[in-house]
């Protein structure tokens, strides 16, 4: 039987945040109107126990149907997160749809604290699955039958794909979309929708920005100031809390309360971060962004990167390089269809 459409029902509740809606549908629209004609588009419906008008947290109101319109045969079933979760969990007819409504859909996504009603629907048992990186041990607690990751911006795991906080919502709907028409028109999306890199499921939520927030507390500020400017030196933790004016124990111990890592996992993570920067913005040779970001060795500055970001070095240039010093670089010719 021939598809004609990508049905795409988003199950909505009083309090779920906005952006975790309309993020991954804004993609399924631009995909829609980039697509060929010949290719089968997406139609996204909106179903609800809180029908006909359910009013986000940030106060954005989406006209949805009741959950028996969600009927039939279902391509994706996204399931949004929003500060009124806890409501959510504890309503058992919406669980019990979500685990019914999954077992007919062909996949299922969530996005953010969504992953808690798959989880509280028994779906993510046995399987592995992200949420938002402040909320991931409580999941972790709350269902020890699912292996909760916090770093990735979305897992997928055989039909269910998971993604962190928010914004990775978006980035998920591009993966979805690359799936099911292919890296040009996921990327031409992306382009679009001015989303200058489409990243990699396997990409740290600890995003450079967050990577390179400095702490309150003066001294502990002042040791990730010195560090960020001295990656391209050996750093130990001794020498780090010197520039504190810590003991090298006490400094350990205020520093992970303060910046949620070790000093060691720090170093290691802004150092990526700035790999990452010189990666997508410069010509550099690997072996001279491995000098320049203070890896011992390039063999050292491959394990780490593999580890963090699930990619070689070479593979995340491939992917993500936006410009060079000759300016900026489009591997994809660009389309003459245009959304305007």
């Amino acid at each position: 039987m021939t598809v004609i459409e990508r049905r795409v029902v988003v199950v909505v509740y009083a309090g779920a945040m906005a952006l975790d809606i309309t993020g991954p549908i804004e993609v399924f629209d631009t995909a829609n109107r980039l697509l060929d004609p010949s290719d089968t588009p997406y139609r996204v419906d909106f179903v609800s126990a809180d029908a006909p008008l359910v009013r986000t947290s940030s106060g954005v109101v989406v006209e949805a149907a009741p959950l028996e319109a969600g009927q039939g045969t279902i391509d994706t079933l996204l399931v949004p997160g929003g500060w009124s979760l806890p409501d959510a969990l504890r309503d058992k007819e919406l669980i019990s749809w979500i685990g019914r409504t999954a077992a007919r859909s062909r996949r299922v996504a969530s996005v953010c604290g969504g992953a808690f009603l798959l989880a509280e629907a028994g779906l993510l048992d046995g399987r592995r699955a992200t949420t938002h990186w402040a909320y991931s041990q409580a999941m972790a607690c709350r269902y020890p039958g699912v292996t909760v990751d916090a770093e990735p911006i979305f897992v997928w795991d055989g039909p269910f794909v998971t993604s962190a906080g928010v914004s990775t919502g978006i980035d998920m709907a591009l993966a979805l979309v690359e799936a099911d028409h292919g890296a040009a028109l996921a990327l031409e999306t992306a382009r679009f929708l001015v989303l200058f890199l489409k990243r990699h499921g396997g990409q740290s939520q600890y995003s450079a920005v967050l990577d390179a927030q400095l702490a309150d507390h003066p001294p502990i500020r002042a040791a990730q100031e010195w560090i960020l400017g001295n990656l391209h030196n050996p750093l130990s933790v001794a020498e780090i809390a010197r520039h504190a004016n810590m003991s090298q124990r006490n400094f350990a111990r205020v520093f992970r309360r303060e910046a949620g890592a070790t000093p060691g996992q720090y170093v290691e993570r802004t150092r990526i971060a700035r790999a990452r920067e010189l990666l997508e913005t410069t010509d550099l040779t690997i072996n001279q962004i491995a000098g320049r970001c203070g890896f011992a060795t390039p063999e050292t500055f491959f394990r780490s990167f593999g580890r963090i970001l699930g990619l070689t070095p070479k593979e995340y240039r491939h992917r993500f390089q936006v410009i060079s010093p000759s300016g900026l670089i489009d591997r994809h010719h660009e389309s003459d269809r245009s959304p305007l």
